[in-house]
């Protein structure tokens, strides 16, 4: 089973990419985060005949995820829980047979010292919540997503640039390690221990010209999915091209038939 995920930065600007990567790439499950989109305006007609179902969550300009599927999956949450006053869609959680599938848009935080970054780490504190009222780690659990953390210095092409930012602060990585803790392991890493792989490289400065980049989009999953991991990587070459999101796809292929 293919699952990757990416920000695609306006599933509308970028749709042809979309449906382009999912011919080249046959993802079992593909999440989708920064849809930028409502619902109605997500491209149904185009993914459908690409041969795949999709969930969405979506929101006028900002926000929005979402998960394609070649085989059809139950939705189990959207946001976090009946009645939450959230209004910012950035959760998506589908079921495919044993197998349950986060999407999810973690806050960019803007400042440390921001109202914004305090929002970042209660949302953090609410997938942690979430997780354990509903989730064990011995289930088949992978939560793919921007999760907008770098985890170590490792993820990080400019290490003494960025230590002091709301992705890669002591905070924010203390954050990332209680999600390990509870029991998730991040694939990439497991496969790739040593290697300096980059998800996302800002458009300005030349950053994705100079490699200037950082490693903040993940698949983690519980152990026994972990397992099952086989190979790891990131699609550099869709950050590439004409009108490309700021992200690339970050896929893992796991020996697990659903």
């Amino acid at each position: 089973m293919r699952i990757a995920t990416w920000n695609v930065n306006s599933v509308r600007i970028r749709q042809e990419r979309l449906v382009a990567w999912l011919g080249r790439y046959q993802p079992d499950l593909l999440c989708l985060q920064e849809l930028k989109a409502v619902d109605a305006d997500f491209p149904w007609d185009a993914v459908r005949d690409a041969g795949y179902h999709a969930a969405v969550v979506g929101q006028k300009t900002y926000n929005g995820v979402a998960v394609l599927s070649k085989q059809p999956c139950e939705v189990l949450a959207k946001n976090f829980a009946v009645g939450d006053a959230d209004p910012q869609a950035r959760l998506l959680e589908v079921r495919q047979g044993p197998l349950r599938v986060l999407s999810l848009y973690v806050p960019n935080g803007s400042e440390i010292d921001s109202e914004k970054f305090v929002y970042k780490r209660a949302w953090l504190a609410r997938v942690l919540d979430h997780l354990d009222r509903t989730a064990q780690p011995s289930e088949l659990l992978v939560l793919c997503g921007d999760f907008n953390i770098a985890p170590t210095d490792l993820d990080v092409r400019n290490s003494a640039a960025w230590r002091d930012s709301v992705l890669c602060c002591d905070a924010i990585r203390g954050d990332w390690q209680r999600l390990l803790d509870w029991g998730l392991i991040d694939c990439v890493r497991q496969i790739h221990p040593q290697e300096r792989l980059f998800s996302w490289w800002d458009y300005r400065n030349l950053g994705f010209i100079k490699n200037d980049g950082l490693r903040i989009d993940h698949i983690l999953a519980t152990a026994p999915c972990a397992a099952l991991a086989r190979e790891a990587f990131v699609d550099r070459e869709e950050r590439k091209g004409d009108k490309p999101s700021d992200h690339a796809p970050v896929v893992v292929d796991f020996d697990l038939a659903v």
